[in-house]
């Protein structure tokens, strides 16, 4: 299971930061993995002790090599080949916030509304347009 040298992507794969090899290697591409505060290739080797930053989209990562991985393994294992060292503020999942704004319909899946629900709407309506 372990290996002398691992790839960057790789290991960010096995010890699943990132979904896919594809996506780490992207994200290591875009420079938002950083060694030592500097921007690397999805080729570098990984060391134990080196500490790597990481932004995904859901939160950042401040994390520590403690043994190599180079297949991908359950959760459980997995996190046992790094320290998360992450301060409390960025262990907060960001949610992305919508674009949509409220048009006055009805929230999706809350359901029609009943019998007594359109009944009490109709009586509502009917005592509005008698005061006209």
């Amino acid at each position: 299971m372990d290996d002398n040298k691992v790839r960057l992507d790789k290991y960010l794969w096995a010890i699943r930061i990132f979904k896919t090899r594809t996506l780490a290697t992207n994200a290591i591409d875009e420079g938002k993995v950083r060694w030592n505060g500097n921007t690397i290739k999805p080729s570098r080797i990984v060391g134990v002790g080196d500490k790597y930053d990481i932004r995904t989209p859901a939160r950042k990562w401040t994390i520590e090599v403690t043994k190599l991985l180079s297949n991908r393994v359950a959760y459980e294992d997995a996190i046992q080949h790094y320290v998360d060292l992450t301060s409390e503020e960025d262990k907060v999942v960001t949610k992305p916030l919508t674009t949509a704004f409220n048009t006055g319909k009805r929230l999706s899946k809350t359901g029609r509304p009943t019998k007594k629900q359109r009944r009490d709407l109709g009586d509502y309506l009917d005592d509005l347009s008698a005061e006209d």
